[in-house]
C-alpha cells in the first residue's frame, strides 16, 4: 500500500452530450474566471458595494471563493487526471459557483442595492443586474448538473 495519492483517469462519460455540456460549463467557466481575474482588485470593490451582510469582508471572501472555484471546478469538467477525492472536490466547486452567483443575483434582485454591474464579467464589460442574471444562474446550475451527472466521479458499489 502506498500512502501517494494516483492520479486515475476520468470515467468514460454516461453520455456524448454530457461530455459537450461538460466542456461548454468549462468555456464559460473559463470566460468568467478570466474577465474577473482581469481586473480582479475592482471586481472586489465591485461585489462590496452589494451591501453584503458583513461588509466589505464578506465581499473579499465571496469574489475569492468564486474565483477559486471557478478554477479548480476546470479539471473535473475536462476529464484531466486527479485523484478520485480530488475529481469530487472539483465536481462540488463547480456546483459552488452557480450557488454564490444565484445568491448575489437574487441579494442584488430583491434589495433595493442599485449596483451598475452584476459582475459576472468582471468589471471588463459591464452587465446591469436584473432578473435575467437569476435565470442565468440557475443556467449554471443547470449546466453543472448535467455535467456531474454525465461524468460522476464515484463508481456505484455492486
Amino acid at each position: 500500500m502506498s500512502i501517494f495519492v494516483k492520479a486515475t483517469l476520468a470515467p468514460k462519460p454516461k453520455t456524448r452530450e454530457s461530455q459537450i455540456v461538460a466542456y461548454i460549463y468549462a468555456i464559460i467557466l473559463i470566460i468568467l474566471v478570466l474577465c474577473q481575474l482581469f481586473t480582479f482588485d475592482d471586481f472586489l470593490l465591485l461585489l462590496g458595494g452589494f451591501g453584503l451582510p458583513g461588509g466589505i469582508m464578506t465581499a473579499n471572501m465571496l469574489g475569492s471563493i468564486i474565483v477559486i472555484s471557478e478554477v479548480f471546478a476546470l479539471p473535473f469538467l475536462l476529464g484531466m487526471w486527479l485523484s478520485p477525492l480530488m475529481r469530487i472536490i472539483s465536481m462540488v466547486l463547480g456546483w459552488i459557483v452557480p450557488l454564490v452567483w444565484l445568491k448575489l443575483s437574487l441579494w442584488i434582485c430583491l434589495t433595493s442595492i442599485t449596483a451598475p454591474n452584476i459582475g459576472f464579467l468582471g468589471t471588463v464589460i459591464d452587465l446591469i443586474p436584473g432578473w435575467w442574471t437569476v435565470f442565468i444562474s440557475i443556467a449554471l446550475g443547470l449546466l453543472a448538473a448535467w455535467a456531474s451527472w454525465g461524468m460522476w466521479p464515484v463508481k456505484p458499489k455492486k
